[in-house]
């Protein structure tokens, strides 16, 4: 039976799922766009612009206590102009106005609800608010009349200062000359920063909330590189010891949650991101590249090779959860699982004792429950977030507990392992959290990099093809007269590229073509690249703009470069332009990197943490960088060597034959019908390498 809605607005036309949502408010919602602004000057209204995404917990709070409530909604229709913004489509409109929030409120978040101007001017603007005044907050229906009635009575106050406002945040943009010197010492004092927020009891940094910190624990990854600091390897593995047991990691599916609610890793805010997913397979991975190529493991890391098989085991699980939950059968990524289902967080992943018995059996489950921390009174409102409890053991490439038995692990880390899957069938019964569809293409550059990444490392060639499947998808779907799209879903894709589409589609592409050898992936990288430069470029100042140069013009035109929860379209770009000098000989890309580095260069020492991405770029230009080549069929040993190395300072080729028109190919060929490595600084050459033995001490 099909159930009438009572109320439709314009945003029932609109493609993306967040909207989609709201397209049943009683709330005259408009999308962004000239109609709206058009409409609130021919009748003189303030526009409020309320921006959120489908995975937000209080988005969906917000929209059911009030935007679905018609008292309020006529209200809100009566004295303004709605607009709605997914801010994963719109980061261009989100970034301008969440900086306005912080500056006049101290702090932001979603949903973000702002006052605007019909000239886009923002003069008030906050989070969330509830439908009745509680916790010293004013209730929504109160900030409404409020608004509506000062800018009746008080219009030439606000605007004056939405005027003002606009003025200091056209000033956080501009960003300093770009004369910052660009040296070890930043690496090193950025290093002891991360020391000082460390958390060395339960890994990661800082206190409740706790954030996956991705591109952190790759840059010490990379510092240990280069440095072999035993501490920043510690920090690395202790703190992905301690997600990876925690509840912020799907125990049974895969995946990690957006972040933990704690300082512990426990009770995690349940929404699944894609982008946090493709970071931190990569940082796994990585780490188990290094433990597997330790020269002294048990003296630098003891317990590293368990260790690295857990990491691996992590890796794969989260590809494999993106895989099966997140791939669209065109090749493309999605975005987000959401947080609720059957309207309550969490409801999906969380466990009793009784149900674990009802499907194991009492033996196995007493087991399970006592490894995975479910007991009878729950450590999340009565029931249980699965994680791994007092780890000082490893069973089944994963911390053991003090509550089990240690004699015979391998069989107990097989009941283990078959209690997981069965409880995991059990599960796929349940109203699983719902899915946003909309495919966006920065994200799925990152993605991208994640599957190209671990076809190289693990070897994987199905992990390879759904690597170019991807990087087919958005060479055909999301891009329009040479051009990226932002966002695809249902056959369409639309709104213009950003920098970070540019960047993080270009990165991916480099990794899966240093994976796989296919020419025409750099060719792509490198037009995405010069297209940066030519769209995006500040000509009298440096950097790159967030939106190009046909981009709609908006009260401010941004410089992010800023690494969040996603890396900044310039941290990518830089390290972008500074693999494609390498791998293309054209020095002019090492020269828009270095300017952005120095750009950065002033912020990084003021707040390193917020630079992870950038600091990992400054790495790999402040190493003693390398080429290598590989010259021979694909597959062959040394080619597995050397994928399989971890590598951070080193631009990696694979040829079969030889034949290509750049530099680093030139006079390289198989010796005596065997594959050949050549190992290169500054493209000068040593002797090639047909041995695997002798090839592992060259490679560091």
């Amino acid at each position: 039976m099909e159930i009438s809605e009572k109320f439709t607005n314009r945003l029932i036309h609109e493609t993306s799922p967040y909207l989609l949502q709201h397209a049943h408010n009683p709330v005259d919602w408009y999308a962004w766009g000239d109609e709206a602004f058009e409409r609130a000057r021919a009748e003189d209204k303030p526009v409020l612009v309320s921006i959120g995404y489908s995975a937000c917990h209080w988005c969906h709070v917000m929209e059911h206590e009030s935007f679905e409530d018609e008292t309020t909604a006529a209200i809100q229709n009566e004295h303004f102009i709605n607009i709605k913004v997914d801010m994963e489509e719109r980061p261009d409109v989100d970034q301008i106005y969440m900086n306005f929030v912080q500056l006049t409120t101290g702090r932001g978040g979603w949903p973000m609800n702002v006052f605007l101007t019909p000239e886009k001017l923002p003069f008030f603007g906050g989070t969330y608010f509830p439908p009745a005044p509680r916790y010293g907050m004013p209730s929504w229906q109160q900030i409404l009349t409020s608004i509506a009635e000062a800018y009746r009575e008080r219009r030439d106050e606000l605007q004056k200062s939405a005027v003002e406002m606009v003025g200091e945040l056209r000033r956080m943009s501009i960003v300093e000359s770009a004369t910052g010197t660009l040296s070890t010492e930043m690496l090193d004092a950025a290093f002891t920063s991360f020391t000082r927020t460390f958390d060395a009891t339960n890994g990661g940094f800082g206190g409740a909330p706790k954030f996956p910190a991705a591109m952190s624990l790759e840059f010490l990854l990379r510092y240990h590189h280069r440095t072999a600091n035993k501490l920043a390897l510690s920090i690395v593995t202790h703190s992905l010891d301690k997600m990876a047991g925690g509840g912020i990691y799907d125990q049974l599916g895969g995946g990690f949650h957006r972040y933990a609610v704690d300082a512990i890793w426990l009770v995690p805010h349940f929404e699944k991101m894609l982008y946090d997913n493709a970071q931190l397979i990569r940082v796994y991975l990585h780490a188990y590249q290094v433990l597997t190529s330790l020269k002294n493991p048990v003296a630098i890391a003891p317990g590293s090779d368990m260790a690295a098989q857990f990491y691996k085991r992590v890796a794969i699980e989260t590809l494999e959860y993106v895989r099966r939950e997140m791939l669209d059968e065109s090749g493309g990524f999605y975005s987000t699982q959401d947080a609720d289902s059957e309207g309550v967080e969490g409801k999906f992943f969380v466990w009793t004792p009784e149900e674990v018995d009802e499907i194991l059996g009492e033996a196995e489950a007493e087991e399970f429950c006592a490894f995975y921390d479910v007991t009878p009174e729950g450590n999340f409102e009565g029931e249980s977030i699965l994680n791994i409890k007092n780890p000082v053991t490893a069973i089944d490439g994963a911390p053991g507990s003090d509550n089990l038995p240690t004699a015979d692990a391998s069989e107990q880390a097989g009941r283990l392992r078959a209690s997981r899957e069965m409880l995991f069938a059990n599960r796929e019964k349940r109203i699983k959290p719902f899915r946003d569809e909309k495919i966006l293409t920065a994200w799925n550059g990152l993605m991208l990099a994640a599957f190209a990444d671990a076809a190289g490392v693990l070897g994987d060639d199905a992990y390879l093809e759904i690597a170019k499947n991807n990087a087919d998808f958005i060479g055909r779907e999301l891009q329009h007269e040479g051009k990226l799209m932002r966002t695809w879903k249902d056959g369409n894709a639309k709104l213009n590229g950003y920098i970070e589409d540019y960047a993080n589609v270009a990165d991916g592409l480099i990794v899966l073509f240093q994976a796989s050898g296919n020419m025409d992936y750099l060719s792509e990288a490198r037009r995405l690249a010069d297209l940066m430069i030519t769209e995006f470029w500040d000509e009298e100042n440096g950097g790159f703009f967030f939106t190009s140069n046909d981009h709609e013009e908006l009260v401010v035109r941004n410089k992010d470069f800023y690494d969040n929860a996603t890396p900044s379209g310039n941290s990518v770009a830089a390290d972008v332009m500074l693999r494609l000098a390498k791998l293309t000989g054209d020095e002019r890309y090492e020269r828009f990197a270095v300017t952005v580095l120095r750009l950065s260069a002033s912020q990084i020492r003021r707040h390193p943490q917020g630079f992870g991405r950038a600091l990992s770029s400054l790495e790999f230009y402040l190493s003693k960088t390398k080429e290598i080549v590989v010259i021979g069929p694909r597959g062959n040993a040394l080619e597995r060597v050397v994928l399989g190395r971890y590598s951070p300072d080193a631009v990696v080729l694979l040829s079969e034959n030889g034949e290509g028109d750049i530099p680093l190919l030139k006079d390289k060929s198989m010796i005596d019908g065997k594959a050949a490595v050549y190992i290169c600084e500054g493209f000068v050459c040593k002797r090639p390498l047909i041995e695997v033995d002798d090839l592992a001490p060259e490679l560091g």
